[in-house]
Formats: C-alpha cells, structure tokens, sequence
C-alpha cells in the first residue's frame, strides 16, 4: 500500500488518491452512498471531495454531493480519520460570468456547506475560482478569518494560475500565514497533449505550475486524473471524436497504454493513475466513480509498482 502524503507545515496526512464525488447524489445515494463511501475508506482512502456547487447541474436539489456526504457522515458517527474538502465561491451556473469570490459570498457558501456536511470545521476549503479583479490580499484574508473562526482548517486554491498562486503566497509570507496548503487544477496523463477544455475558467497545470509545486509546499491535487474516461471509452469502441482529448498525440498514447496493461498485468485504470504515483513529486489525484467495481479498480493502483521511464 501507497504511503499517505504528509502536507508541509500541516497536520494533514492523505491518501494518494482522493474520492472526487460529483457522483454522489446522483449515482449513488442514501444507503448506496454508505457503501460506496465505507468502500472507499476500507480500501485505503481518507480524502473525500467535493463542493458546494456539486451536481446542482441536476435539478431538484441544491447542494446534492455535500448533503450525502454529511448524510454518510452522520451514519458512521463522525469524520475524525479522514481528511474532508470542499470548495465555495463557484459562479451560479446560469451566470458563469459573475464572480462569487466576496467574504460575503464565501461565508455564505461556507455556512452553507458546514451545515450540509454536519461538522463544525472542514479540513481544507477551497477557493473554487479566481476573481482577477479582487487583490489576493483580500482573498487571504477571507480565508484567515475563517481560521481564526474554528470553521476551517486550512485552505487552498482551484484554478488558479501560477502567477496569482506565487503572489498569494508572497503576501502570506510577508503576513507569517502558513497559506494556500493544497492547489486543484486540471492534469492528467493527456493534459499536455488535448485541445482546450470547453470551459476557459478551468486551469490545466502546465510546466511552470508543476515547477512552482516542486518548489513550493503546496500540495498538487490533479482533477479529471482519469481524463474523463476517453481512453477507456476509446479502448471499449465507444465514439470519442468530440472529446478534447481526441488528438494525434493522446491516440498514439493510447496505443503505449495497452503495452503497459500486458507489462504490468493492471488494468488500463489503474496504469492512467499509476502516472501520477512516477512523478518527482508527491500528488494527491483525485477520481470519481459511478459504480463499485469501479472505486475498486482505481484504488487497487496503490498496490501497484510502476517505473517512470513508461510514463515518459
């Protein structure tokens, strides 16, 4: 079994991959959500993710994912073994335009989600956007209250760009804050090589934000770590033409991908989360599931040995 990845100048210790769940309330539910969870953490697992926006795409509840996962959490009688996050401030749906990165807005997000979650204090809470017009003096400062308040435990960052990560930090330093302990951007195995994401406000780690990670004590947190199901989609014939992925690049990667499946006897999953287990740094990818024998799959790569010059 993988280490747990201890965050710089923290308390926290998580399991190298964490249970995305954006699923949670639509896929699974009620005593379903009990399994999948329980799975999970009888698995390995201690990181459970989510946000206040989760699944209100679906109409008929706000608040879905973090509702369940208080749910679950009332039901095993308490989180004090796992690491819980979620992230506020995301722009309503309908106006994507509009920034929610106000302390009002935050609070509100926040309060909303403590109460949904049933805890007294999230472990780590995000900033699920940025608002470029906003100093990132301010936006700390939001955050440092909510420390100061016993509501959260630290905080960080999801998509952000390096540049506005780099002058946080740099006000944080100045203030004596620990600062932002963990950033969620967009990074995978085809990352590097798929068109732009259809949505502009998410930010794909490049090379300079993975230097910056090398070199900073801020955790990386990958998300869509399982590309959003392409490869597997494209091993099962399924027509994957309209997906960014969909390049020269990634259908040739693909290809390198089933040679590694035979090398490693793993299945195709777990070799698309075993990149992560071979870079220079630690990274805590996160990965959703529809269905049990799915979480099973991708958390089986934490017994999995593999050698970074096949992922290269």
């Amino acid at each position: 079994m993988m280490q747990r990845i201890q965050i710089k100048d923290t308390e926290l210790s998580l399991c190298p991959i964490g249970f995305g769940t954006a699923n949670a309330g639509v896929a699974w539910d009620h005593e379903d959500a009990f399994k999948m969870l329980d799975l999970y953490v009888s698995l390995g697992g201690n990181v459970i993710d989510t946000a206040r926006i989760y699944n209100d795409w679906v109409e008929g509840e706000i608040g879905r994912s973090e509702r369940v996962i208080g749910d679950w959490i009332q039901y095993r009688g308490g989180h004090d073994d796992l690491v819980i996050i979620t992230k506020g401030g995301h722009p309503a749906l309908n106006t994507m335009h509009e920034s929610r990165l106000s302390k009002e807005n935050m609070r509100i997000d926040l309060e909303k989600s403590l109460k949904a979650l049933r805890i007294d204090c999230i472990d780590i809470y995000f900033y699920h956007r940025d608002d470029l017009n906003r100093p990132v003096s301010e936006l700390i400062e939001t955050m440092e209250d909510f420390v100061r308040e016993g509501k959260i435990k630290y905080y960080g960052c999801s998509n952000w760009t390096t540049a506005r990560m780099k002058e946080a930090m740099a006000y944080c330093k100045e203030k004596g804050y620990r600062g932002f302990v963990a950033n969620q951007a967009l990074y995978n195995i085809a990352s590097s090589q798929m068109k732009p994401y259809p949505d502009e406000t998410m930010v794909t780690m490049d090379e300079e934000m993975l230097k910056f990670h090398q070199e900073s004590n801020i955790l990386a947190m990958p998300y869509f770590s399982l590309c959003s199901g392409f490869f597997t989609k494209l091993a099962a014939g399924v027509d994957v033409t309209t997906s960014p992925y969909y390049t020269e690049e990634n259908i040739k990667l693909a290809e390198h991908l089933q040679v590694l499946t035979s090398k490693y006897k793993a299945s195709l999953t777990q070799i698309i989360m075993g990149f992560f287990f071979v870079q220079d740094m630690p990274m805590c990818a996160l990965a959703g599931a529809s269905r049990e024998d799915q979480l099973i799959d991708f958390m089986e790569t934490l017994n999995k040995q593999f050698n970074s010059k096949d992922f290269q």
